[in-house]
């Protein structure tokens, strides 16, 4: 967990469900939202289409849409107005980019 920017203010250790990323297990929490629980594993969310610079989130509020990722069917979401879902299969990309397996 390192140099996150997020922590969890818990009493339990462990997550409550998985979500996967770029299909990397990543665990989360019931309740908790998709940037809170990417941030605390990884340091991106996605990457800028312009120059292929890490994108993190920038207003956490759902305005900037920086936080924008996919699920595997194309749903474009925002991952701080978006809470984790068991077995959750996400992509920092559009599946046409060939990410989604």
């Amino acid at each position: 967990m390192g140099d996150s920017q997020f922590l969890t203010l818990r009493s339990e250790d462990k997550s409550d469900l998985t979500i996967y990323f770029d299909n990397r297990p990543i665990p989360a929490f019931r309740g908790e939202t998709i940037i809170s629980a990417l941030l605390r594993e990884q340091s991106y969310l996605s990457f800028s289409e312009f120059d292929g610079a890490p994108r993190a989130g920038f207003c956490l509020m759902g305005a900037c849409q920086d936080c924008s990722i996919w699920t595997q069917t194309g749903e474009r979401l925002r991952a701080c107005r978006s809470l984790v879902e068991e077995h959750q299969k996400l992509l920092s990309r559009a599946p046409l980019y060939g990410l989604s397996s």
